[in-house]
Formats: structure tokens, C-alpha cells, sequence
């Protein structure tokens, strides 16, 4: 794959002094390139493959990237210049976007089940005329890219198993996380007795927290050669912290954050979704509250959605959450100490800078 790369064998090249997002920019094109033309070329499969290009440059690129970044980031951290080569930095970005297509997988599906309008500023993809329940499919595709291309990429390196391991296991996380949220809010039935805080940790802890927070270090650390079970322990405490914090936020940005920055339309209130900051309510309001709650959570009609929103407010919700958020980072730095004796505190204080005060 000829891309340029800014570090080889731990010097700095004339060529191509570029920063990882600019490298793993680049390296999206060829990748899409690798798999709708060099991967399969039986010409019967032309319009199913150029389905598939158009399913990946709608839905793989425009988020922050955060996930797929933090591979590279995560292993700068933990090997030493002279050990990042080409071919490691190449693989890392390569691992980085499998991670972006798995984000893109669940989004594409997640959207569907969720009737969402809009994803990252633009109509989510199976609004996209004609699509509708097509739109499944894509998603499978997507998830099906990744497996492709680690084979291609990876599969002659000692940490191949434990990747595809890692992103197994960590779409089963996720799809029963995601298994706890339809059943805790179905359609059509709105019951708040079922939004515990237990309940909602859980959630948020299987859905989101694994395969946002611990996929991407912990292919890192394989990558780097880290297998011990402790180490992994030890990393994922720290993540699972931070992939938690990261949802609570996004529960309160849904509600409160401005849709031109964060690229999308929140409807968690219409949705009956078991969001932090229903649970935080419930735990805190007066009988009258509760029941003025109960007749306007899950509706969708604008002048439910305010009453709720006029509710929020009358709680105080933002003050709760900002208390929230600072004690969440102080949580972070004593599990920091605790659990990172051996890795590098840079790993965990990268991310937790990308996320914490945050506004999309």
C-alpha cells in the first residue's frame, strides 16, 4: 500500500513529515480502493462492490476518530521511535480504521432501530432514497471489510488471533449492550421502573464503553506485544471509567448540546431512551415531577419534549452533570495511579484529554 509515513525506523523522512491524522486521512482511499478493486475481482460482482464503495465513503469517514486514531496514538506510547517501522505504523492505522468500520457498522444499524434523521451532519444512510431496510445489509458489509483487511494486513503477524479475538468478543459486548437498551426502552412502551442506574451502567458499559474505550488500546498493547491478562485488566478498569463518563456526556449533549457542533439532532427524550440524565432525575424528583414525567418522556410531539427539557432545568441537570464530569476525572487520575504501574500514564491521559469538557 504506498503511503507516506512520518516515522521510519524512528527517523524523520524528508518525504513526509505528516501528523497520524494526516496519515490515516491519506490512508482511507487506498483502503476502500483495496477492497471494492484488488480484493475480489470477479467482474459478476461490479455492482455489489461499487455498492460497497459508496456504503464506505458514506459512513466510514466524518466522525472525530477518535477510536481509530488512538491505535497509533496508544502504540507511540508504549513502543520506542526505533520500533515503530513503516509497516508497524502502516498496520496500526490499518487496525485504527477497522475500528471506524465497526463504529460505522453499529451506527448504520443503530440508526435503523432507532429511526435516527441524522448522523454526523448529514441524513443517516438508510434514509438515503430508496435504501430503507437495504441499509442492513451495509452494515454487514461494513462489519465484513474489517475481517477482510486484518487477514490481508495482519495475518502473518504474532498478535493476529488476539485481534480478531479482541473484535469478536467486543462485537458481542456490544451487540448485547445494545440488546439491554431495546428491551429496557421497547418501542411503544414506556415503563420508567425499568430505568435503574444499574440498568443504565450496564448498558453503557456494553455498548459503549468496550469497543469505544478498550478496543482500541488494547489492540495497541497486542500490537506492542503486552498479552498478559493483568495488563489488559489493568487497562480496561481505566477505560471502562472513561467509556462510561464518554456516554453520560453524550446523554447530556443529546439534550444540551448544540446540533450545528454536534452534527446531530438528539432525540433521546422522543426515543424513551434511558439516558443519564432520566435516571439522575428519577432519582432526585418529587412524586408530582414523576408523574408530570410519565405523561411526557417518550412523546413526540415538541411541546412534550420541552416540558421534559423545562423539568431538566427545574432539577438543575447541567449543574449535576458538570459536578459529575469533575469528579469523574478525579476518579480517572486515582485509577490512573492504581492500575497503570506499568504502562505508560501518557495512554490513558491522551484520551481522557480528547474527551473530558468536550462539546460535540
Amino acid at each position: 500500500m504506498p503511503l507516506k509515513y512520518s516515522t521510519c525506523n524512528g527517523t524523520h523522512t524528508k518525504k513526509a513529515l505528516l501528523s497520524d491524522p494526516q496519515l490515516f486521512e491519506d490512508q482511507f482511499d487506498e483502503l476502500v480502493t483495496e477492497l471494492t478493486k484488488r480484493d475480489l475481482n470477479d467482474p459478476v460482482l461490479a455492482d455489489a462492490l461499487n455498492r460497497l464503495r459508496e456504503v464506505l465513503v458514506y459512513n466510514a469517514p466524518g466522525g472525530k476518530r477518535n477510536r481509530g486514531l488512538s491505535v497509533i496514538g496508544s502504540l507511540r506510547e508504549l513502543l520506542p521511535p526505533s520500533q515503530l517501522t513503516q509497516d508497524t505504523v502502516q498496520r496500526a492505522l490499518l487496525v485504527g480504521w477497522c475500528i471506524e468500520l465497526l463504529q460505522a457498522f453499529f451506527l448504520v444499524a443503530d440508526d435503523i432501530m432507532d429511526a435516527s434523521v441524522t448522523r454526523r451532519g448529514q441524513p443517516c444512510w438508510y434514509k438515503k432514497v430508496r435504501l430503507g431496510l437495504d441499509a442492513i445489509n451495509d452494515s454487514f458489509l461494513l462489519e465484513a471489510s474489517i475481517y477482510r483487511l486484518l487477514r490481508r494486513h495482519c495475518r502473518d503477524q504474532p498478535y493476529y488471533v488476539h485481534l480478531l479475538e479482541l473484535f469478536t468478543e467486543t462485537s458481542f459486548q456490544t451487540e448485547l449492550g445494545q440488546a439491554l437498551d431495546l428491551m429496557t426502552a421497547p418501542p411503544g412502551q414506556i415503563d420508567l421502573n425499568r430505568f435503574t442506574m444499574e440498568r443504565y451502567k450496564a448498558i453503557v458499559k456494553y455498548k459503549t464503553a468496550f469497543y469505544s474505550f478498550y478496543l482500541p488500546v488494547a489492540a495497541a498493547m497486542y500490537m506492542a506485544g503486552i498479552k498478559s491478562e493483568e495488563e489488559h485488566n489493568n487497562a480496561k478498569h481505566i477505560l471502562l471509567e472513561m467509556g462510561e463518563f464518554f456516554q453520560i456526556q453524550d446523554d447530556y449533549l443529546d439534550c444540551y448540546g448544540d446540533p450545528a457542533v454536534t452534527g446531530k439532532i438528539g432525540t433521546d427524550i422522543q426515543d424513551n431512551k434511558c439516558s443519564w440524565l432520566v435516571v439522575t432525575a428519577l432519582e432526585i424528583m418529587t412524586p408530582d415531577q414523576r408523574a408530570e414525567l410519565e405523561a411526557c418522556y417518550g412523546r413526540h410531539d415538541e411541546a412534550s419534549v420541552e416540558k421534559v427539557k423545562a423539568l431538566y432545568n427545574t432539577l438543575q441537570m447541567p449543574t449535576l452533570y458538570h459536578k459529575y464530569e469533575d469528579e469523574s476525572y478525579q476518579r480517572l487520575q486515582k485509577l490512573i495511579a492504581r492500575h497503570a504501574q506499568n504502562l505508560p500514564h501518557s495512554v490513558f491521559l491522551n484520551f481522557a484529554n480528547k474527551i473530558y469538557k468536550r462539546n460535540k
